[in-house]
């Protein structure tokens, strides 16, 4: 399955790696890429943009070439909105199905056998509602490297589509946006396909490959015994470099104050530099960047406030000194 699987997912000097979180999540998500944006970070070097769920519909814009600048002024305009239209039953099913067993592999098949089970929208429907979120974009990215996140429906397993794939733009971003028992799976490639953030609401397994990694998650666990939770420190260890944005207000140091995070003894892994075919340039200077153990790097990605969607006065300045590197822990 040419371009699916995580085998052979190439080399990026630096990846941006958007999670998924629902409308209110994505709403957050252009907040902080705006914010990240005016404190100096050009999102634009990233040589792979990765994302799952809104994540995805948001990433393949930024790829596509619209500024976060766009993606933040459209959503205070309600340009973007998405009516999911969650009743009580889908929400029980859903729930029924992701915490019915403790083990967490079988808990996503049982997501995957629910979402093939339930009865939805068509298809086509879901494809009409994103189109216009996608602003009609129909061809992958020539220039940046986009990778969409989607978990198989009927074994729960984790794959991709990109360019390679042979999949259209827009159903790979419907399949990753493919909410079980909200929206139903989407067909691609023989097989039918779920939302993207089922097993890790942040796929940091697809930036195998890249080194310096800035990771937006606005949601930092699924529901249920994610099969990803246990492996997102061990995974995110072994990419090395990162760079990151925290939320202020949250916890201080009592050496350093806000903002101050803990470094490896020199020589650790986070200290070594590239691998052969990965770039040195990254996203922009700035005192954001840190290197980091595998232990540390798991709660790195940022936190979506409980209060949601962004706000010209609160989510701009907040994300703006994050990514100056002035905020507190997450």
């Amino acid at each position: 399955m040419a371009g699916a699987g995580l085998d052979g997912a190439g080399t990026a000097g630096t990846a941006l790696v958007l999670g998924g979180g629902g409308p209110v999540g994505g709403a957050w998500l252009t907040g902080v890429l705006a914010g990240l944006a005016d404190g100096g970070v050009d999102l634009g070097a990233a040589g792979a943009v990765i994302g799952a769920s809104a994540g995805a519909i948001f990433g393949a814009r930024l790829a596509t070439g619209e500024t976060p600048q766009s993606l933040y002024e459209r959503q205070l305009a309600g340009a973007d909105r998405i009516e999911l239209g969650v009743t009580a039953t889908q929400t029980l099913r859903f729930l029924w199905a992701a915490l019915g067993s403790r083990d967490p592999e079988r808990s996503v098949r049982r997501l995957g056998r629910a979402a093939l089970a339930a009865r939805t929208v068509p298809e086509e429907q879901v494809l009409d509602v994103l189109r216009p979120i996608l602003r009609e974009a129909e061809d992958w990215p020539e220039r940046t490297a986009l990778r969409v996140a989607v978990v198989d429906a009927e074994s729960g397993g984790l794959a991709r589509f990109d360019r390679d794939s042979g999949v259209p733009l827009a159903r790979a971003v419907a399949a990753s946006c493919a909410v079980p028992v909200v929206w139903p799976p989407i067909t691609a490639l023989g097989r039918r396909w779920i939302d993207g953030a089922s097993r890790s609401t942040t796929p940091f397994a697809l930036a195998r490959g890249c080194r310096r990694v800035l990771a937006v998650s606005p949601v930092p666990s699924a529901v249920g015994p994610a099969p990803e939770r246990a492996a997102a420190g061990r995974r995110a260890g072994r990419l090395g470099r990162f760079r990151h944005t925290r939320r202020p207000g949250r916890g201080r140091s009592p050496r350093h104050g806000p903002g101050h995070d803990r470094r490896p003894p020199q020589g650790g892994r986070g200290s070594r530099g590239p691998p052969a075919g990965c770039g040195s340039g990254g996203l922009g200077a700035g005192s954001a960047e840190r290197r980091l153990t595998g232990e540390q790097a798991g709660g790195l990605t940022t936190r979506c406030p409980s209060s949601g969607g962004p706000s010209r006065r609160s989510t701009r300045a907040r994300t703006a000194r994050c990514s100056r590197g002035r905020s507190g822990s997450p």
